[in-house]
């Protein structure tokens, strides 16, 4: 398999944090919809054995009969994969439980860390014309995240707004200078998204004071809320921006579309 970029620009952007409940599929699939819904072609890789963002997107664990794990340990075509979702221009490439064990399964294996970008920028995904393909990382910085690093053009980093929030980022920039220096040379920060975000109070500014003063320009505009409506659209098996396409949530997730879009025309300019 080719491991070289795609012909048409298509941007891969890993959604990252190693510590959990911090709003990363919440935003790996509303910001999948909402670039869907503006007319891109989105693709959501699952990489996080507990399969929330297939859940989420409407995938029942019945239907996911080949998923991230069998490719990645497996020779399968991306056809076979890839299933399409309720929501217009937007598909997924599921995952199960069974994902848990490829960090073991893979320990032997010396291409372990390359073989998730071997599958997304291999010649066969050009046949898709995927303009972005957003990978749901486990809360770990497991050979599963290093893999999604390594494929990756970019890394999304969200931010809960409360206490000892910025704690730990440190690690996750140091798994990432260490991508850089051995596997992914042009790997970047895409931003910082501040999520579950109150603004009735005053840690949530406070948190966010502190990151803009700390990361400055990473940390994206846009602001995502603590929300009834994000917190309730995946027991609907939908984004929020199916479940209320006019809640905080919905438009949150429209705006920071919008901004990872005007960053991308700035660096193309």
């Amino acid at each position: 398999m080719s491991d070289r970029p795609h012909s048409h620009g298509v941007q891969i952007i890993a959604v990252a944090n190693q510590k959990g409940g911090v709003g990363k599929t919440t935003t790996s699939i509303n910001l999948a919809a909402a670039l869907a819904e503006i007319g891109k072609r989105v693709l959501v890789v699952d990489l996080d054995p507990q399969g929330n963002a297939s859940t989420g997107l409407g995938i029942e664990v019945a239907d996911r009969k080949l998923t991230a794990y069998e490719l990645l340990v497996g020779d399968i075509a991306l056809k076979d994969v890839i299933l399409k979702t309720d929501v217009q221009n937007l598909s997924i490439i599921p995952a199960t439980v069974d994902l848990s064990s490829a960090d073991i399964e893979l320990i032997s294996n010396k291409n372990r860390s390359s073989l998730l970008k071997r599958a997304l920028r291999q010649a066969a995904m050009d046949d898709f014309e995927w303009d972005y393909i957003l990978i749901d990382c486990p809360p770990s910085l497991s050979l599963l995240t290093v893999n999604a690093m390594v494929a990756a053009h970019s890394v999304l980093v969200p931010l809960q707004s409360e206490f000892f929030a910025l704690e730990g980022l440190s690690q996750l920039m140091l798994t990432m200078r260490e991508v850089r220096q051995t596997a992914n040379a042009e790997l970047r920060i895409e931003g910082i998204v501040l999520t579950m975000y109150d603004r009735r109070n005053n840690l949530s500014h406070q948190v966010e004071q502190d990151a803009r003063e700390n990361l400055g320009e990473l940390v994206f505009r846009t602001l995502i809320p603590r929300n009834v409506r994000l917190s309730e659209a995946p027991s609907f098996a939908m984004p929020v921006l199916s479940y209320d396409g006019a809640s905080q949530g919905a438009r949150a997730y429209r705006e920071l579309a919008q901004e990872i879009l005007s960053n991308h025309k700035q660096m193309a300019a």
